[in-house]
């Protein structure tokens, strides 16, 4: 098939970027010829909280992007929306996440398929956001009317959808394995790498957002030095709040001695070493639908916590890969405290998700909605 997949892409970078060109990839790889289009204006500043939205990474050699979308200039969405018409595409697919970009995908969908021939998928991040603003609703259920087909990566996801599309076709499918972050390193060299010695590393890892829960992680260590238990914490990611409440939040709880903040955004080349000196990835989130930091988990085969919440405790069995608590610091606390006493169950984790994550390759996602846009049920 001839595929566009409008989104974020290289120069742009995160786990948005990065999923739209492993997806590229794959399509590439099961012989369908790919398209990506791209941002060359993603976020006015006020909605962009970071230092840069720009990688420093060379663009990818074997994919083909056009940089061309203005997220908030309606005649930008008119003139893309032709360009991608005249190309006659058998399938556009868009991957979304925030109903601030409804307006944009939906008009340029809008003009894309007036050849009424082109099938359009979306593989849906959230439906309903984590941070909420005004005009969501409006903005979410005009991009959704515009779409033929759906995937929702949680079970939470998937109702939400159902709250706003009823009826059209989708399917539940788990975000596949960050995959293309190399391969681990022997522990201790990545810990020098990193300048940590080699007690305990626990591992916060990706943007750091108020509902990720990164205050709760700081109260466990705080809870666990008082009963004389002291676990360094890297927390590794760029600031997307406000940075100076979380660094006094350790100083107050006297754990700053036991966190290591690396608060620049993580570039690809350098992820492994991250993962690899970790002996746990916590995600102590107070609200979620899927996370991408747990596939990269996966794929180095980390064990993890998480919290109750969203759909995360849909790809961690509690007790088999790691462990699903509440959204508390006491909750957290006690796993964290279960995971260190008993080195056995870390390599039990381990080799769990040596075989779990088998279960969540590329070429299965791609397969899967290709069959679900195969169908003869266009809506």
């Amino acid at each position: 098939m001839k595929i566009a997949i409008i989104g974020t892409a290289h120069p742009l970078r995160g786990g948005l970027a990065a999923f739209n060109e492993r997806m590229a990839h794959e399509l590439i790889s099961l012989g369908h010829d790919v398209q990506i289009y791209t941002f060359k204006v993603q976020y006015p500043g006020f909605l962009f909280p970071g230092k840069t939205q720009y990688t420093s990474q060379p663009k990818p050699s074997d994919l083909s992007i056009d940089v061309c979308i203005h997220s908030y200039s309606p005649l930008n969405w008119w003139s893309v929306g032709k360009k991608i018409r005249k190309e006659n595409f058998d399938l556009i697919i868009v991957k979304f996440w925030i109903p601030f970009m409804g307006p944009c995908f939906g008009t340029i969908l809008h003009f894309a398929t007036k050849n009424t021939s082109t099938k359009t998928l979306c593989i849906l991040d959230n439906v309903i956001p984590h941070e909420k603003r005004l005009g969501d609703h409006i903005f979410t259920k005009y991009f959704l009317s515009k779409v033929n087909y759906f995937v929702a990566m949680s079970k939470s996801v998937l109702q939400d959808l159902r709250l706003f599309e009823p009826s059209k076709p989708a399917i539940l499918k788990a975000h596949p394995l960050y995959d293309h972050y190399g391969q681990a390193i022997p522990q201790h060299i990545a810990k020098s790498k990193l300048a940590l010695n080699q007690r305990p590393i626990l591992l916060f890892f990706g943007f750091i957002r108020e509902y990720k829960g990164l205050d709760l992680l700081l109260e466990s260590l705080h809870i666990l030095k008082s009963q004389g238990i002291d676990y360094q914490c890297l927390v590794a990611g760029e600031f997307y709040s406000n940075e100076a409440f979380y660094k006094d939040l350790a100083h107050k709880l006297e754990v700053e001695d036991l966190v290591h903040w690396s608060n620049d955004f993580i570039p690809d080349d350098l992820v492994h070493i991250y993962f690899s000196a970790a002996d746990l990835v916590v995600q102590p989130y107070k609200t979620a639908t899927q996370s991408g930091v747990t596939q990269i988990a996966y794929h180095f085969e980390k064990p993890m916590i998480v919290t109750d919440v969203g759909g995360l405790a849909e790809l961690i069995p509690n007790n088999q890969v790691g462990y699903v608590v509440q959204p508390s610091a006491l909750a957290l606390a006690d796993a964290i405290k279960r995971f260190f006493q008993d080195p056995e169950i870390g390599v039990r984790f381990s080799k769990n998700l040596a075989v779990a994550k088998q279960n969540f390759s590329w070429r299965s996602f791609c397969l899967a909605f290709l069959e679900l846009c195969s169908k003869d049920n266009k809506v």
